[in-house]
C-alpha cells in the first residue's frame, strides 16, 4: 500500500492512528516534531502526510511545515491531511473552508477528536485522488 508519515506531538494519538492505518496495509512512520519530520522526508518521501497544527515548540508549527512542504519541489505534490484540535484551544471556526495555497496549503482537514473510520476513509480517498488514473 502507501507509505504514510504522521507528524503529531501526541504520541498516544499518533500510535493509535498508526495502528489503524497499518491495519489497512500502509507502512506508517511517526514523527513527534516538525524538524524530525523534515529530516525523515529527506530520507524517504511519504505518499501522504497526516499533520497536526500545534506543537509544544510552536502553536502553529504544522501550518509552517505545510508551507515548507509546498515550496519544496520534492514534496510539493504530497497530499497533506491536517488533523488538529486547534478549534478546541482557540475557537476560531477554523476548517476546510480555510484551505488556501498560501496560508493553509493542505489537501484536506479533519478535527480532533477524529473518528478513526473517518480517518481511514479520508486517507484512502486522498491516496486515490493522488494516484494516476488507470
Amino acid at each position: 500500500m502507501a507509505y504514510l508519515l504522521i507528524v503529531d506531538d501526541d504520541e498516544d494519538f499518533a500510535n493509535t492512528a498508526a495502528t489503524v492505518l497499518r491495519g489497512e496495509g500502509h507502512d506508517v512512520q511517526i514523527e513527534l516534531d516538525t524538524d524530525d519530520a523534515l529530516h525523515s522526508m529527506e530520507n524517504k518521501a511519504p505518499d501522504l502526510v497526516v499533520l497536526d497544527v500545534m506543537f509544544p515548540e510552536d502553536a502553529s508549527a504544522g501550518f509552517e511545515l505545510a508551507r515548507v512542504l509546498r515550496h519544496q519541489s520534492e514534496t510539493k505534490d504530497i497530499p497533506i491531511l491536517m488533523l488538529t484540535a486547534i478549534n478546541a484551544k482557540f475557537p476560531l471556526g477554523f476548517g476546510p473552508q480555510d484551505i488556501d495555497q498560501d496560508w493553509l496549503p493542505v489537501t484536506d482537514f479533519l478535527e480532533k477528536p477524529v473518528d478513526f473510520d473517518v480517518l481511514r476513509g479520508k486517507v484512502s480517498e486522498l491516496l486515490r485522488e493522488d494516484s494516476p488514473a488507470d
